[in-house]
């Protein structure tokens, strides 16, 4: 019997995921600073956040172009699609608009 364990091969751990998956929150926060990469404008914020089959779609509102007053400022919403990671896979805009105008039709 051989008692000594140095020559026993251990079994590797098994791997769960390379990167641990991101919290929707961190998601919507690193596909509107992608974007900001992008399109070089700011965004005024995130109107929506959807899970997918491959990752995740973000809706993220951005100031197009600064207008005087304020109200007639020209504002677009676009898509950013994602993999699971939060790394950007493809962008459009949905619309554009002028700030304050409703959805109603």
């Amino acid at each position: 019997m051989n008692t000594d364990n140095s020559t026993r091969k251990r079994k590797p751990a098994a791997k769960t995921s390379s990167q641990p998956q991101l919290s929707p929150v961190k998601v919507a926060s690193k596909a509107a600073e992608q974007l900001v990469e992008l399109l070089g404008r700011e965004p005024e914020g995130v109107t929506g956040l959807e899970k997918t089959d491959d990752g995740w779609a973000v809706q993220v509102e951005v100031l197009e172009l600064r207008r005087v007053p304020a109200t007639t400022d020209v504002l677009a919403t676009y898509e950013v699609n994602t993999d699971r990671r939060g790394a950007l896979i493809g962008y459009r805009r949905l619309r554009r608009y002028a700030r304050g105008a409703s959805d109603d039709d």
